[in-house]
């Protein structure tokens, strides 16, 4: 007979793969009290490293715009002509801190834009996609890209047991397993917001939308074997690569571009335009330009400037906002929360996450609280004493919100195999070719049962994926 599943309080748990949310596209309920226990405790489960990116590079640089968005958003940050100071970090997700940069992982591509209008943290990756769609299974899978409690080592059966049992994966898998798996350099990676935002312009008109940074470096790889022969003389290929090139001049960039989707074009859209394991079309939402990033700045500190760092999608600005992805909706909470808990309370005090706008918030006490703030007795809200007040002409335009709180599951009536399908499609016979020599690879000690799983997905994306699959496994 097998265990109940609890919480840590001892509360039966009856679904642990979908998140309570208002109608089936969300937002997410705070009453999810087992969803926020998974997230707080995972954030709590590494001292003091980053639970996952802990591996990293930075440096800082300029975003420019250089086209007219005014009628999809009211934010300055986004005016033509605008020239904004900005941190980005790269890091590998599944590796500590001491982990070689050059190994098949998701790089992280994390920025910070110090606006005049407060911070703006766009937190990506080089995929458009993620290996999940609901929080509730975030923690599970991180432990599956992490150490097993006993052997103290990484685990392919965990980590393909998970992609298995969890068929939405299929899509970002495809991509984490192909030659983009390995890039040669982070100069040589696009980068993306994945989740889906919200744009709002002066007629409070709110616009859907994807962020993309396309690399004007060129996409470059590395091969399983090129790659092994790099880790094996220089463990921060990446770093170095980076560092050096800004060092000399050769500063890298990529073209900012956004996808847009009206409210209304929500409404008929084929699948959930929220879905962090699928991308929208670029033939039906082409990418439309919007500026330049550009790399200039090495920092002077590494764990000032870079270790501190701390990015989170709760930081937005007027004319940015959220979407009702469950994933991003997760996030807005267990980003911040983790900073408190890594760095401390008042993390964003720190240089490096300091906005260049006056600050003026009611926090009292906490650790690094190390400001001397003038005598007053507006240290709550409301007051009477001239404290800082709300600007209700800020408020965002209401979002329609549609259905039953519920556990809706988030793999019923979705298609978890036709834009695998597309990609699949789309990639060269020695593309396709790596993709099975480097699933194979990682197959390596997986129980039988479980790869006849993952083959039979695979069989569903098409008949040459799995027969490719099986005959690098020489089955």
């Amino acid at each position: 007979m097998k265990k109940r599943m609890t919480t840590s309080a001892g509360n039966a748990i009856a679904d642990n793969q979908n998140s309570i949310t208002a109608g089936e596209y969300g937002p997410v309920l705070m009453q999810d009290y087992q969803l926020i226990e998974k997230l707080a405790h995972q954030n709590r489960e590494r001292i003091p490293e980053r639970v996952v990116h802990a591996k990293g590079s930075g440096a800082f640089g300029e975003l420019e715009i250089t086209n007219d968005i005014s009628e999809y958003t009211k934010s300055k940050v986004f005016k033509k002509g605008e020239k904004t100071r900005m941190l980005l970090r790269f890091s590998t997700v599944a590796g500590e801190a001491g982990a070689a940069d050059a190994e098949r992982d998701v790089r992280g591509f994390a920025l910070k834009f110090y606006t005049k209008e407060g911070n703006w943290d766009l937190v990506g990756n080089n995929t458009p996609v993620f290996f999940i769609r609901d929080p509730q299974k975030f923690p599970d899978f991180i432990h599956t890209q992490k150490r097993h409690p006993q052997s103290n080592l990484r685990s392919n059966t965990a980590a393909w047991d998970f992609w298995s049992l969890s068929p939405e994966s299929l899509h970002q898998v495809t991509i984490l397993m192909s030659d983009r798996g390995i890039p040669q350099s982070y100069r040589h990676i696009n980068g993306y917001g994945s989740h889906t935002y919200s744009l709002i312009n002066e007629n409070n008109e709110r616009f859907w939308v994807k962020f993309h940074f396309k690399t004007k470096q060129g996409i470059k790889t590395l091969t399983n074997e090129e790659a092994s022969k790099i880790v094996a003389n220089d463990r921060e290929s990446n770093q170095r690569d980076l560092f050096e090139n800004i060092e000399k001049g050769n500063y890298p960039q990529w073209d900012f571009k956004i996808q847009i989707m009206t409210e209304e074009q929500i409404s008929t859209f084929e699948f959930n335009p929220f879905d962090l394991t699928k991308v929208w079309p670029h033939g039906d939402y082409p990418l439309i330009d919007v500026g330049v990033l550009t790399l200039n700045e090495n920092p002077k500190n590494y764990f000032n400037e870079i270790e501190q760092a701390s990015f989170s999608p709760s930081n937005i600005v007027p004319g940015i906002s959220f979407s009702p992805d469950k994933m991003l909706q997760a996030r807005i909470f267990s980003y911040p929360d983790a900073h408190r808990y890594r760095v401390g309370t008042h993390y964003e005090s720190l240089p490096v996450n300091r906005p260049i706008v006056d600050v003026n918030t009611y926090h009292t006490a906490g650790s690094m609280n190390y400001e001397e703030k003038e005598v007053t007795n507006a240290y709550y809200e409301p007051n009477s004493f001239d404290g800082a007040e709300e600007n209700r002409d800020l408020l965002e335009p209401d979002l329609v919100i549609n259905g039953d709180a519920n556990r809706y599951d988030h793999n019923k009536n979705n298609d978890n195999y036709a834009q695998v399908k597309d990609l699949f499609n789309l990639m060269s016979d020695y593309q396709k070719e790596q993709l099975f020599n480097n699933i194979a690879e990682s197959m390596d000690g997986v129980p039988s049962e479980i790869i006849d799983r993952q083959l039979g997905h695979f069989e569903k994306v098409s008949e040459n994926y799995a027969a490719g699959v099986r005959a690098a496994l020489k089955i």
